[in-house]
């Protein structure tokens, strides 16, 4: 006769104590490394989506100046300051401004190239008074927006903005109205060219080009001497303005459009809209090159911006020719 003992094939207490130890173990290991590997993967997404995002922004710019007939800012380089107006950078944290400049800001603006037609009629956004050409008629606030210089845009570099309302018949915020004539001459001295045009645009007295027939019709000087392409009408085609500018480390873009965005019940320099281009922007540079012996005007352009994730750096680097595909 047989005795029946105990069955020895359950788990002891001890044995069940450390397979969960070993599976906490197991458990752990694996979060890490599935959490090691979202991480991996935000980071390569992050910077992927900057590179794009960078690559972007520069293509708008770049295309802005190749299909624009006239570069606005940066400003050619003033003797008589001691910042340079030619070479425009802003950084986040912000760089100590240069000289008696008292706020280091970055700037880039061309006039609407040629090709916008944002409200689809047919006709040119910049060709404000639809007769088939552009930027022929502005009045003495060039680009018509009721602001010195570009409204809301530190033009020369000195740190302020707009100066102050009586002075929005000065272009280039220089202190001085309307001193140059369209004559592709340095008329002030201060480096630039037909910067801060009058309404005269050739201050010669006399409507359009004194002593001659602009407009074809057999009259000569017809009319206002501020009525540039003697169309019978004053100051009616300023510069349309595209801007991009750093705004609390976001690269932003203003576009002039042909109606009235801002609800005063008129179309004018001062209706725009407004877009985000790149985030996390740590340097924007911008420089408008001076090659002797070359008519045409190069722009370097610089943007530098950080993943939040990854901390990596996108540096992207342009030089551009200003109207090269027109």
């Amino acid at each position: 006769m047989h005795t029946l003992g105990t069955s020895n094939s359950g788990y002891t207490y001890v044995e069940l104590l450390l397979a969960v130890v070993v599976g906490g173990l197991l458990v752990l290991g694996l979060s890490g490394i599935v959490g090691n590997t979202l991480e991996t993967r935000d980071a390569v997404v992050g910077k992927t989506d900057l590179n794009r995002s960078a690559a972007e922004a520069m293509r708008q710019m770049r295309h802005a100046a190749l299909h624009s007939r006239r570069l606005l800012l940066p400003l050619v380089d003033n003797p008589a300051t001691n910042w340079p107006e030619n070479v425009r950078e802003q950084t986040v944290p912000p760089s100590p401004p240069i000289g008696d400049s008292t706020l280091a800001t970055a700037v880039f603006a061309v006039t609407l190239p040629e090709g916008t037609d944002r409200d689809a009629d047919g006709s040119p956004d910049a060709d404000n008074d639809g007769d088939g050409r552009i930027d022929e008629d502005p009045p003495g606030d060039n680009n018509h927006d009721g602001a010195a210089g570009l409204i809301g845009i530190d033009d020369n570099g000195d740190g302020s903005v707009d100066n102050s309302p009586d002075t929005l018949y000065d272009d280039d915020e220089d202190g001085a109205l309307g001193d140059e004539g369209n004559n592709g001459l340095d008329d002030d001295g201060d480096g630039s060219v037909d910067e801060d045009l009058g309404p005269d645009l050739n201050r010669d007295g006399a409507s359009g080009v004194a002593g001659v027939d602009d407009d074809g019709d057999g009259a000569i000087d017809e009319g206002d001497s501020n009525d540039d392409d003697e169309d019978g009408q004053v100051d009616e085609d300023w510069y349309d303005v595209r801007v991009f500018f750093l705004d609390s480390g976001v690269l932003k873009v203003r576009s002039a459009v042909p109606w009235d965005s801002n609800g005063d019940s008129a179309v004018d320099g001062s209706d725009s809209v407004e877009s985000e281009l790149l985030h996390n922007v740590t340097r924007f540079r911008v420089e408008r090159v001076a090659v002797a012996g070359l008519r045409a005007t190069l722009v370097d352009l610089l943007i530098e911006a950080a993943d939040p994730v990854s901390g990596s750096v996108v540096s992207l680097r342009s030089r551009v020719r200003v109207g090269g595909a027109l």
